[in-house]
């Protein structure tokens, strides 16, 4: 079981276009199918609709197989450093 603090990380990894499900299984252990579930536990319906459309155009990269192989991160350059979900004010 994850805690608050993790729900709130896999969500909001799972809401960067450049984080693939495979980053997030190596992380917190959860495959699709899982992040899926919590997805729509934890967002409002219409949320999660959006995440879901998003997900499945092309937009996202979030199957490591669709990706550009030159792309070999997951995080932006210019993304700022991130601590428990907030934005550092660094």
């Amino acid at each position: 079981m994850l805690e608050p603090k993790d729900i709130d990380r896999v969500i909001e990894m799972a809401w960067e276009d450049r984080t693939s499900f495979e980053v997030i299984k190596a992380q917190f252990g959860l495959v699709e199918a899982d992040v899926i579930a919590l997805m729509r536990k934890e967002l409002k319906r219409s949320s999660f609709n959006l995440w879901r459309k998003r997900v499945n155009t092309g937009v996202s990269m979030k199957h490591e197989k669709k990706r550009n192989p030159e792309i070999d991160r997951f995080k932006c350059k210019q993304q700022q450093v991130i601590s428990l979900n907030k934005l550092s004010k660094r």
